[in-house]
This record gives structure tokens, C-alpha cells and sequence, in this order.
């Protein structure tokens, strides 16, 4: 099996403010190569649990090989099935958990999985590859209506309606089956490539509605009572502006009832040498909420 660099982001922080508790229960739900997991069972106590979450199967793999700990329990499933699972395990809410909602270096250098600009792949973009809906099948059949929709609202694109009546236009001739051919259909609309490609916004919004990833979150920050226990922490790493703007607004929600505490009531960012060092987590935010 091939091995993926990856560094988790901000993990030392993030194990400062959500390990309370060296005997707890934790739950990591988004695993992806348990970087974060791994770093987590280094701190806690041979009586902690740990259970990882992950709607990719193969990164889930891969994360069972390298944390290497009988303390991790694995479930191949959204973060959003936490309540269930724990409600399965008689376990009244966790310590601690961690929701990191990027992509894994191994899904995005993968070209196989068709995140990459960089790399030339299928359109896909699944995290769970038993799903039906992929990025080619948005691409190839949805109306000028729908595309611009997501362009606009997932992707924040300013060139939405052009670009949605540019792929139109283009699987009119042949189908739109590549990474690259998509890239060369926005870059044309666009004219130029600065220093970000002109396509990353409208990959993120591709990888947004075929993994209904805001659904999820909305999900998630609705069942956070029944994930975490008194005392104990929810740390949510958000990676775009849709999704802290989200979590910003729950947690505030949340602190306003008097059973939750704003752990940080500043957003926490990485600093600059763990930018140089690596550069995906430039735009990575942090927020930490505890019940009180």
C-alpha cells in the first residue's frame, strides 16, 4: 500500500485543548490517517477510548495501520452518526471530539480520487466511494440552473453563470470526463492563471455538493448535546469560509444558553512556520466550544 505524507494540522494545539481528561472517551470524527488520533493516544492513558470516524474506507485503512492501538475503535461512517453509535456503546457522550473538516493529503494527492488540480484524474471527488453521485455526473447532466446554484453558493464564484454556460457548452461537443478538462474550461473563462488557479473555487463547490459536506455539518452542529458530555470539548477545524461561518454562528448560539463555554473566543490559526512547513493549512481555522 502506497504511504501518504500527512501532517496533521494544528495538532498539538488541538490536543491542548480538547484531552481534559487522560482517562476519557474521545471521538475523532473525521480520522482520515488518524494523524491527529495518533498524536491523541500518545497523551492519553492506557484506560482512554478513542473512537474514528470516516466516511473513506481506504483512509480509514491506512489509519488503522499507522495509529496501531487497541484503544481506537473504527466506524466506516459520517461524523453525523456519532449520537447512534455512542447510543449503541451505552456511552452517554464522549470527553473530547474533534471534527477536522478538510480533505486528507491522501484524498487530495491522490489523483485517482479527483480532487487535485494538480494532478490530472477522473472526475470524482467522493469521500465515500460507495456513493452514486460523483463531480462527473454534476458536470455532464445538471442544468445551467443547478451548476450555477452551487458555483455560487459552495464555491463563492463571482464567474458562476459563465462558467456553468461554459461547461454547458462543452459537453455539447464531448463529455467532460478529467480534472484537466474542467480546469481548461474555467481557465478559458477566466482568460488568465494568477497565483491561485481560477478553478479552485469551483472544484470546492464540485466537492461540496457531491459530498453534501454543509449538509453534514449542519447536521453535526445540531447533534453536538448529544455527542459531548458535561465538562467535556467539540473542536471543529474549518478549511473555507462557508463552513466557519457555520460553526461561528452554532457556537454562539450554543454559549448564549449558559451550558456551553466559547473555549476560544478568538478564532485560532496556524502560525506562520507551521504555513512554511505545510502550506494546505494556511487557511485552516480553529474553534473549540466546551459544556459547562
Amino acid at each position: 500500500m502506497t504511504q501518504w505524507t500527512h501532517i496533521p494540522i494544528l495538532a498539538p494545539e488541538i490536543a491542548d485543548l480538547l484531552l481534559t481528561d487522560p482517562d476519557g472517551i474521545y471521538a475523532d470524527g473525521t480520522l482520515g490517517l488518524g494523524g491527529h488520533a495518533e498524536l491523541f493516544l500518545k497523551r492519553l492513558s492506557p484506560k482512554a477510548r478513542l473512537l474514528g470516524f470516516d466516511k473513506d474506507a481506504q483512509a480509514l485503512q491506512m489509519a488503522v495501520a499507522r495509529v496501531n492501538d487497541s484503544r481506537l475503535t473504527v466506524f466506516n461512517e459520517s461524523y453525523t452518526c456519532l449520537p447512534q453509535e455512542l447510543a449503541k456503546l451505552n456511552i452517554a457522550g464522549v470527553h473530547g471530539a474533534l471534527f477536522d473538516l478538510g480533505l486528507s493529503s491522501y484524498q487530495l494527492d491522490n489523483p485517482a480520487r479527483g480532487f487535485s488540480i494538480i494532478n490530472n484524474g477522473p472526475l470524482d471527488m467522493r469521500f465515500d466511494l460507495s456513493s452514486t453521485l460523483t463531480a462527473h455526473t454534476i458536470v455532464n447532466t445538471w442544468g445551467l440552473d443547478d451548476l450555477t446554484r452551487i458555483l455560487t453558493d459552495y464555491g463563492e464564484e463571482r464567474k458562476a453563470s459563465q462558467i456553468a454556460l461554459a461547461i454547458l457548452n462543452a459537453r455539447r461537443q464531448a463529455p467532460i470526463n478529467t480534472t484537466e478538462d474542467l480546469k481548461q474550461i474555467v481557465q478559458r473563462v477566466y482568460g488568465f492563471r494568477g497565483k491561485t488557479h481560477p478553478a479552485t473555487q469551483t472544484f470546492q463547490a464540485l466537492r461540496i455538493a457531491v459530498n453534501d459536506e454543509l449538509g453534514s455539518v449542519e447536521t453535526l452542529l445540531q447533534e453536538l448535546p448529544q455527542i459531548i458530555a458535561k465538562g467535556g470539548r467539540a473542536a471543529v477545524l474549518t478549511f473555507h469560509s462557508l463552513e466557519d461561518r457555520l460553526v461561528k454562528n452554532r457556537f454562539k448560539e450554543l454559549a448564549a444558553t449558559g451550558e456551553w463555554r466559547l473555549v476560544n473566543k478568538k478564532v485560532i490559526v496556524p502560525e506562520y512556520r507551521e504555513i512554511c512547513q505545510n502550506r494546505r493549512s494556511r487557511s485552516a481555522k480553529l474553534r473549540v466550544i466546551e459544556r459547562v
